[in-house]
């Protein structure tokens, strides 16, 4: 599934006009625990977190995740933003739960990571 397929399944909005909405997404994850994330990161990964700070964008960078979602309309800061438009990082915006994020995800055959 892309990018741009995944959207509409949670209801997203893409925060970061400029990014590649034609990546794949291989696998999905939630974490709020940056250092935890970081040893399990895996590249295409769809990242569900509630953190906004600049070092979300790093994180999925590091690990050249497919998108960092924010759920239940959490509002990204700025300068996170800002960041991750520089980089290409896709930054969604859904309004629902992080766990109806992931239901959704895991019933179209969006895998947990490896």
């Amino acid at each position: 599934m892309t990018i741009q397929e995944l959207i509409p399944l949670i209801e997203a909005v893409n925060k970061t006009p400029q990014a590649d909405l034609g990546r794949e997404v291989l696998c999905g994850y939630t974490c709020d625990l940056l250092s935890w994330v970081m040893g399990h990161g895996q590249e295409g990964m769809a990242w569900v977190t509630v953190q906004t700070h600049m070092n979300v964008i790093a994180v999925a960078l590091l690990s050249d995740m497919a998108c960092v979602i924010m759920p239940e309309n959490i509002e990204m800061e700025q300068e996170s933003l800002d960041k991750a438009q520089a980089e290409g990082m896709c930054v969604l915006m859904s309004p629902l739960s992080g766990y109806e994020i992931c239901g959704r995800m895991h019933a179209s055959g969006i895998p947990d990571k490896e």
